[in-house]
């Protein structure tokens, strides 16, 4: 069965967007070759990915799951319906208010590969529900100060295990099993 994980880019201080919820920052930090080999091995792994509402009303606008790197079926958390969208050979499939459905959903669409979970609300969910089995987490040396968290508003604890970290000249890459 596939592995579900929260996979993010957050600053040093925990936030995966600023206020307004822009990510123009993680493009400011210059990567070398081994940060980018460890992100394209998470990439080849990744099977199906779940993502949470924000994304459905940008697919039309060109912003989309890992900037179309992915060829993987793509499962968006709505509150209305929608109907799936087809987009360079990817298809998007918006999922009414049943994250437990969605990942499911994902899980079958991935077989053996991973499931990725996209965005602080959806990761929250998921983990509230019990059904994350691991984080990674690409962390960038940068101060926000203010922004959007990854985790704020969880409001209970999670054990984690560490499986793996790396650290290279302009990220620091970590991957933990969930424990609880």
């Amino acid at each position: 069965m596939a592995t579900v994980f929260i996979h993010a880019t957050v600053t040093l201080d925990g936030f995966m967007a600023d206020r307004e919820g822009g990510v123009d920052w993680m493009f400011d930090v210059a990567t070398v070759q081994e940060d980018e080999d460890v992100v394209k091995r998470v990439l080849a792994e990744i099977g199906a990915v779940v993502g949470g509402a924000n994304s459905t009303q940008t697919i039309e606008d060109g912003e989309i799951p890992y900037g179309g790197m992915l060829d993987v079926p793509v499962y968006l958390m709505t509150h209305t319906d929608h109907e799936p969208i087809e987009r360079d050979g990817v298809t998007y499939t918006f999922v009414v208010d049943d994250i437990r459905m969605a990942v499911e959903t994902a899980r079958q669409a991935a077989g053996e590969k991973w499931v990725s979970l996209l965005g602080g609300s959806i990761s929250r969910q998921c983990l509230q529900l019990g059904i994350v089995d691991e984080i990674h987490l690409d962390i960038v040396p940068i101060l926000l100060g203010d922004g959007i968290s990854l985790f704020e508003g969880l409001g209970q604890r999670i054990d984690l295990e560490r499986m793996e970290t790396t650290a290279f000249a302009s990220e620091t890459h970590l991957r933990y099993r969930v424990l609880s």
